[in-house]
């Protein structure tokens, strides 16, 4: 068995792939204390899986995108993290070519291509040997307005099972998105499930398209997330379903979790529709960081523990591969994820990281970061110090007075924002003359 080891620039971790998958060999760190006691583990009957689309939806966010070899490392990165399902763009040539490269490398993660409602987008995905794909159309009257305002609805729907009927008699794997479920009338939405069932659909995805979507289990339809979710086991024959939310008021991750708890106990699987970073149209999507940490955390979903490690990695990557920023604070990702600057919080941190840490951060390849800025108290300094010097400060020594006073005088005016440099505060300590 061949060995390959891995090197991450926040965690020391060996890996090897044992027949084509990754596993983990050690990944532990003395100095964490278990934080599993921490959590209420909540119990799932339904088996969440991760859907990535930021190779689909992800890149249609203005001003991104993505190369065909970057495109391969990306969805090789997202299936050593865990994730089950990787949907890609099919109709360009570099999206043709990204879909070739990806299906060569034989990763776990199943390859789906996304398709409007027409037999020619199928025979693209036949021709590409892809063996699922997602059929999209919309099912609310502001959308069979706008775009067929001359066509009855059954006759849309006519086409869609005709588009569902023609890909399964090819074996292909069919998901049916939903467009702007969340806005449409359940009368017809209903008939739309059945009908596509009946065609042979394997999984009906509920699309909150433009985010109005509604954790509530009390809220009503169609915005309620999980009162759609009940009537779709209660008054249609679909197998499984999908959730796919957008983040226009912020609560895609909330409605994605709210669809997993709803479809608790009544499917046995629930497709979960993200994207790194939450990516996509507007607003964007609910973020795979997010979901997954979410799901492994409060709900004890095992599964994605051995690739958690990558998701620092991953982000970073699906940050330069695109273009898009990660902001500095973004959860779980974010460089500032796991800083700390102000007095109390740098105080307790040292103490016992847990006392403002959810969980180690290098459970998902991130840094713990400690800085002296505005906010930061004589603990972090004297920490600090010592870490630079690797000499122990008495506490009433004259010359820290002198330093803590020397960076309280930087922020004084109000002018300085960023938080002292390495240097600049190298420079500092001896001037205070802390260095013996």
């Amino acid at each position: 068995m061949s060995l390959k080891v891995f090197t991450h620039p926040c965690i020391s971790t060996m890996f090897k792939f044992v027949g084509g998958t990754l596993k983990k060999a050690m990944f532990r760190e003395n100095s964490i204390e278990s934080f599993a006691d921490k959590y209420s583990k909540l119990q799932l009957k339904v088996n969440p899986i991760i859907d990535d689309t930021t190779l689909r939806d992800g890149i249609q966010m203005p001003g991104t995108a993505a190369s065909p070899r970057q495109a391969r490392h990306i969805a090789y990165l997202l299936d050593a993290m865990g994730v089950e399902r990787i949907e890609l763009h099919q109709y360009q040539k570099p999206d043709q070519e990204a879909i070739k490269l990806i299906q060569r490398m034989g990763l776990n993660a199943r390859v789906a291509s996304w398709c409007r409602a027409v037999k020619e987008d199928v025979n693209i995905a036949l021709k590409l040997d892809v063996s699922e794909i997602g059929v999209s159309h919309p099912v609310s009257n502001i959308h069979f307005q706008a775009k067929w305002p001359n066509i009855p609805p059954d006759t849309l729907l006519s086409n869609v099972v005709s588009v569902v009927e023609y890909a399964k008699s090819h074996g292909l794997t069919v998901f049916v998105h939903g467009e702007d479920s969340t806005r449409a009338d359940w009368n017809f939405e209903r008939k739309f499930i059945n009908a596509i069932a009946a065609a042979g659909a394997d999984v009906y995805r509920v699309c909150d398209t433009v985010g109005v979507g509604i954790a509530n289990p009390n809220a009503p339809l169609p915005n309620g997330i999980c009162l759609k979710i009940k009537k779709i086991k209660d008054e249609t024959n679909i197998k499984s379903i999908e959730i796919h939310a957008h983040d226009d008021l912020g609560n895609a991750v909330e409605n994605t979790i709210a669809a997993v708890n709803a479809a608790d106990g009544l499917f046995d699987d629930v497709y979960l529709s993200t994207t790194m970073l939450g990516m996509g149209e507007r607003a964007g999507n609910a973020e795979t960081e997010k979901v997954m940490m979410n799901l492994y955390l409060h709900y004890g979903v095992s599964k994605f523990e051995n690739g958690l490690f990558w998701l620092k990695e991953v982000a970073d990557y699906v940050s330069h591969a695109t273009g898009v920023t990660i902001p500095p604070n973004k959860a779980i990702v974010g460089s500032y994820a796991f800083a700390h600057q102000s007095g109390i919080h740098t105080h307790g941190v040292l103490r016992n990281p847990f006392t403002y840490e959810p969980f180690p951060p290098k459970l998902v390849g991130n840094v713990r970061k400690l800085t002296i800025g505005k906010q930061s108290g004589k603990t972090i300094i004297v920490h600090k110090v010592e870490e630079l010097t690797g000499n122990k400060v008495d506490l009433n020594d004259p010359r820290l007075e002198v330093l803590v006073k020397a960076i309280k005088n930087i922020y004084a005016s109000g002018e300085r924002k960023s938080t002292l440099k390495e240097e600049e505060f190298k420079k500092m300590v001896n001037k205070a003359k802390l260095t013996n």
